[in-house]
């Protein structure tokens, strides 16, 4: 559980940074505010898709202890090395926008080789996410047949 905190303090970290980076990069460089580049999304994906995405996890964690599956290591790795490429190349991207310049292909298959890995992480976190469920099925339908306290007493 403390790694994926970690990793959404982390986020949170780089989500506000790239958010003053952008606006302070774009002003510095007399961008015009009327202009659309890359550096605008990067705070709203590595707030999202980082640090919400690693809180939500932190419940589904406590509930199912997803880190006992081999999956959920391996999407664990792999989804925050596809979300850094991801939020690396729009940087990347916005920064040469910003500064005039034309972004080639390769930016372009970056991109695309963090989308992928993103795409795949998630596959692999349904995989854990499935397991997870499957054992703790048995365990919740033998609790649901225990008697609780909101259980209406029954005349004998």
């Amino acid at each position: 559980m403390r790694r994926i905190y970690l990793a959404a303090a982390v986020y949170v970290g780089l989500g506000l940074a790239s958010g003053l980076f952008y606006r302070d990069f774009t002003q510095l460089n007399h961008f015009p505010e009327t202009g659309s580049t890359q550096l605008s999304g990067v705070h709203t994906h590595f707030l999202a898709l980082g640090a919400l995405v690693m809180l939500i996890l932190l419940g589904l964690e406590k509930l199912f202890t997803l880190s006992a599956s081999r999956s959920f290591t391996w999407f664990f790795w792999i989804y925050n090395a596809g979300l850094v490429i991801t939020g690396g190349t729009m940087i990347w991207h916005g920064v040469l926008t910003v500064l005039g310049q034309t972004a080639g292909p390769m930016v372009a298959g970056v991109a695309g080789i963090g989308h992928i890995l993103l795409t795949a992480a998630f596959v692999l976190l349904l995989v854990a996410l499935g397991k997870a469920i499957r054992r703790a099925t048995p365990a919740v339908a033998a609790s649901a047949a225990e008697p609780t306290l909101l259980t209406a007493p029954t005349a004998d």
